[in-house]
């Protein structure tokens, strides 16, 4: 409720609709629980979203200071992609059922092509990148790192998903397949970032 002299009352971003514990999906269909299934797939990508966020900071601060090679401006390109993407992705997550047939292929809900093109970056980068033949110990890099973490999340994002689409909450065929690829993805942009900085994961064996 606002009170005379509330420094909120004009505030743009505090709405206080959400106090109850409740928020509202997209194009409307009424408000759910912020702990929801549905909330916590769509909070989990956004989680992701800033994940990603951190690897590419680190990767435009190596630039800043004239450190990066092109290959680290390369891979800093394409998280920016795949952070836009996710947004798509969460669009999906948080539309009311009652709204799917207002969802948009590639703006709104995840697309073939938009799975078909993770699966051609995989499959570049696997030509230029020397794979580790055992499991790594994330850290060898800051940007790296993040990277890693970021993969974590998806990883999250895609068991929540696959919950959803188990009920029948996902609007959409490739949103499952599409988290599934980006944790691919993200390992294998770890892998390429550390050796465009002439690094090597650490093995998760000690030797």
């Amino acid at each position: 409720m606002t009170e005379p002299g509330d420094p909120l009352a004009s505030s743009a971003v505090v709405t206080r609709r959400g106090d109850d514990g409740s928020t509202s999906l997209l194009f409307g269909g009424g408000r759910i629980a912020k702990d929801d299934p549905r909330t916590e797939a769509y909070g989990t990508v956004d989680e992701a979203v800033a994940a990603f966020g951190l690897a590419r900071a680190e990767l435009v601060e190596m630039a800043r200071h004239g450190t990066v090679s092109p290959a680290l401006d390369e891979i800093a390109a394409i998280v920016l992609r795949l952070q836009r993407e996710l947004f798509v992705a969460a669009a999906e997550l948080a539309a009311s059922p009652d709204a799917w047939d207002r969802l948009q292929d590639g703006r709104t809900r995840v697309s073939l092509e938009m799975v078909d093109g993770l699966e051609a970056l995989v499959a570049g980068l696997e030509r230029r990148v020397e794979m580790p033949r055992e499991f790594v110990v994330p850290g060898e890099t800051r940007a790296s790192a993040a990277l890693e973490l970021a993969r974590t999340i998806v990883r999250r994002a895609e068991r929540r998903a696959v919950s959803l689409d188990r009920a029948g909450l996902v609007a959409g065929t490739y949103l499952v397949p599409y988290l599934n690829r980006l944790a691919d993805l993200a390992w294998i942009l770890a892998r390429a970032e550390e050796q465009a900085e002439n690094r090597h994961a650490t093995p998760s064996r000690q030797r």
